[in-house]
């Protein structure tokens, strides 16, 4: 098996959860909501597995110029929150590609039972190998999904050659801060074997060289930082609330959020969020 194969598959297994769908929708009764009546914010608390979720997401948005009649590709999408936030928002087509097919099913899913199916769609699909023809996107979109991603130089590439000419690439990724190494695991990677992070000036070298002009370049670790340390808080985290994040992630993923907030404050990682044109 080569290197890149046992890598997509060590991502692969870090997120995938057998029946993941099956899950979400039992947390989902058990907090009270009706899965006959389903509305975009009933999912909020699961399906941006981002920091700062949704928020974040909407910020990014007002970087780009998103309207109706746009095709936006969403590069690891994950459940599909970002996609059904922007096209519910815009009323532009948006589709999703995942590494983790689970996470696309669940996408199906979920899209469908918040009536979104029309403008959104999911395939598992590898981003380094994106199955569109060139100049197919107006927009490309991708949110903490370079982390898992060794081959970074390959991959902003191939995200310029699915980008129509003058179209946007929107980013908000985790970055790797002045001071080494990343405490593990996180939510992204349980050891360094899944983790590739970039400092932020190494990002843009390797979008300018990608053929990409920066347009916007925010620094969000401060919000991030803040967001943390209120989801950590005594009484806001763990597995007792029927729905959240820890639902994708398991029993593991308190321990992941204590050390994506000890790496925040130890400066280990950084946050931005960058567009960019073709």
């Amino acid at each position: 098996m080569s290197e890149s194969v046992l890598l997509k598959k060590r991502v692969q297994s870090h997120y995938a959860r057998h029946d993941l769908g099956s899950i979400i929708f039992k947390a989902l009764e058990d907090a009270g909501k009706d899965l006959n009546n389903l509305q975009l914010a009933d999912l909020a608390p699961v399906d941006e597995f981002h920091v700062r979720g949704r928020k974040a997401t909407l910020e990014l948005s007002s970087s780009v110029n998103l309207g109706p009649h746009m095709q936006v590709l969403d590069v690891g999408c994950g459940i599909g929150g970002p996609s059904r936030s922007l096209a519910s928002e815009f009323g532009c087509q948006v589709t999703g590609v995942d590494l983790t097919e689970e996470y696309c099913l669940v996408a199906e899913m979920l899209a469908e039972k918040v009536g979104l199916s029309h403008l959104v769609n999911y395939r598992q699909g590898d981003a380094l190998h994106l199955p569109y023809p060139e100049n197919s996107f107006d927009v490309v979109w991708t949110q903490h999904t370079a982390m898992n991603i060794r081959a970074k130089d390959q991959l902003y590439l191939e995200l310029n050659r699915v980008l129509r000419p003058g179209g946007a690439l929107a980013i908000y990724d985790i970055l790797a801060g002045p001071v080494c190494p990343v405490h593990f695991p996180v939510p992204w990677a349980d050891g360094p074997e899944t983790s590739f992070l970039v400092a932020p000036e190494e990002l843009r070298r390797l979008l300018e060289a990608a053929g990409f002009a920066i347009m916007t370049w925010q620094d969000s670790t401060e919000e991030a930082l803040k967001w943390f340390r209120n989801v950590t808080a005594p009484g806001r985290q763990g597995s007792s609330r029927p729905l959240g994040l820890h639902t994708l992630m398991g029993d593991g993923f308190h321990v992941m959020t204590r050390n994506q907030l000890r790496n925040l404050e130890e400066n280990r990682i950084v946050l931005c969020q960058v567009t960019a044109r073709k």
